[in-house]
């Protein structure tokens, strides 16, 4: 139904199929006009694997019904991940008389938001500065992001009692075996020093009493990290999104057409936007934007069966933590709130941001081998699930936020941050949008903008080389 002012959100994904407007005289075999001179067709659709653990052992979620047929309105926000779902909220609650849409090409929590390590991380971690922080400026302004990005979703949390997400204020723990380790932990903590952030060296013996295992030699460990269920954060995130937010899911945008006003085609129809806010990380590059400056990565996750009292008993430790490697090449692992242990290591190269078949069963022993080595004790326990999940990576580390050209603006790339980076950003650019300016603001406008890659084939193999060599380098931190 028409409104006066709306903004179209489009979820974390691009639309599938179309209908001309007006019911155009020929149509192609994939339902797009026969004169296609004013789209841009999406050359790249998400298609995630079927297996990510956080999906399946979180609360069983109805998801929203696909778009069918056509719809418009004054803001469309395309993504429905941590950035996709702030912006859609805070447009709501900044045009309280409009209609946002938001629309998600698979269904929430299913996709990259549901598949990270569930990390709400506050302190920066520039591992191109000696000590990790680098620059106090910038430092102090990532600082203020992230911690922005936190209080959003604390808040979020406790309004709408999402219990299910399990939000806690348990900090992290960075972890290391070897030498190089060490050093790392021992330069970070001089960083947060510097900048004023408490942190706690934890030595291996009472390191044992935190975190249920020998393996590492010593620790840095920050109070400030929130760890979450992340796929459950998600869902409830959208089962509690203002009432004049229409979401759709399972809604793949397969064309765009950019004029005065936005026309984005879908499988049954179209969708037109006043405005159209694009939240979809590494997939914003098919829509005609940021072309050669993401590197959609990919990181694979393990994730066991609850650990029984005997089990548990086995390890000791607290009941909830979170570890993250010194080197960032290593794995990450933590206890969950049932009782599970997840592994995450290793990394591919997947260049039209989809997921490689077979990838996950390919990672899955040296999952198992990195999961024995910390916990010999439990190494009859076995794996639950095993999946990957995208980063929207960039060369020079830079995110785009603002405007990509006149009615269309984007907060993209997040560079493995899309939990309170995303939710900051995202939240940011709908109050920008409404004349909202503030510090944060301003920085993100100024910040360097994502650099350009090399052209292929030279990106593949240079990426892939890095990545190789980075996880061989790790050595006992893989």
């Amino acid at each position: 139904m028409p409104v006066s002012r709306r903004n179209v959100l489009i979820g974390a994904g691009v639309g599938a199929g179309v209908i001309a407007a007006g019911g155009a005289a020929s149509l192609l075999s994939d339902g797009l006009p026969a004169d296609p001179s004013s789209l841009h067709r999406i050359a790249s659709l998400p298609a995630d694997d079927s297996s990510p653990g956080w999906f399946h052992t979180s609360r069983l979620r109805q998801p929203k019904a696909p778009l069918i047929g056509d719809a418009k309105a004054p803001w469309v926000v395309v993504g429905g991940g941590f950035t996709g779902l702030a912006a859609a909220r805070q447009l709501a609650l900044n045009f309280p008389d409009d209609d946002v849409i938001l629309v998600e090409a698979q269904q929430v929590g299913f996709g990259t938001s549901g598949r990270n390590a569930g990390f709400l991380i506050d302190v920066p971690h520039d591992i191109g500065a000696p000590d990790y922080i680098g620059d106090q400026t910038i430092a102090k302004h990532v600082l203020e992001l992230n911690q922005r990005g936190q209080s959003i979703l604390r808040d979020q949390v406790e309004q709408h009692n999402i219990v299910e997400a399990q939000l806690r204020h348990s900090g992290k723990y960075q972890a290391a075996v070897e030498d190089k380790g060490i050093a790392v932990l021992n330069a970070y903590r001089g960083g947060l020093e510097k900048l004023g952030q408490p942190c706690e060296i934890i030595e291996g013996n009472e390191l044992r009493d935190h975190i249920g295992t020998s393996f590492y030699r010593k620790a840095l460990y920050t109070p400030g990290t929130m760890l979450v269920q992340p796929s459950a954060l998600v869902k409830g995130l959208a089962d509690s999104l203002p009432a004049n937010v229409k979401l759709y899911e399972d809604t793949p945008i397969t064309a765009v057409d950019y004029g005065v006003k936005t026309v984005l085609h879908h499988a049954t129809g179209r969708i037109t936007a006043d405005k159209l806010i694009l939240a979809n990380n590494a997939f914003g590059q098919y829509f005609g934007f940021l072309e050669g400056r993401m590197l959609p990565i990919f990181t694979y996750g393990s994730l066991t069966r609850p650990l029984t009292a005997a089990e548990q008993a086995s390890i000791g430790g607290k009941d909830f933590w979170g570890v993250i490697p010194a080197d960032p090449f290593g794995t990450t692992s933590r206890r969950t709130h049932d009782n599970r242990i997840l592994v995450r290591n290793s990394f591919s190269f997947n260049p039209d941001g989809r997921a490689k078949p077979g990838y996950p069963e390919k990672v899955r022993a040296a999952h198992r081998l990195s999961f024995e080595r910390r916990f010999p004790t439990l190494k009859d326990v076995p794996f639950e699930h095993t999946w990957g999940g995208g980063l929207a990576m960039t060369r020079n580390g830079a995110g785009f936020f603002g405007e990509l050209r006149e009615n269309v603006y984007g907060a993209l790339g997040c560079n493995g941050l899309g939990t309170v980076r995303g939710t900051a950003t995202g939240t940011l650019l709908a109050n920008l949008l409404a004349g909202k300016r503030e510090s944060l603001t301003y920085y993100l406008l100024s910040a360097p903008k994502p650099a350009w890659n090399p052209p292929q084939p030279m990106l593949s193999i240079g990426v892939n080389f890095t990545l190789r060599k980075g996880q061989s380098d790790a050595g006992l931190e893989g």
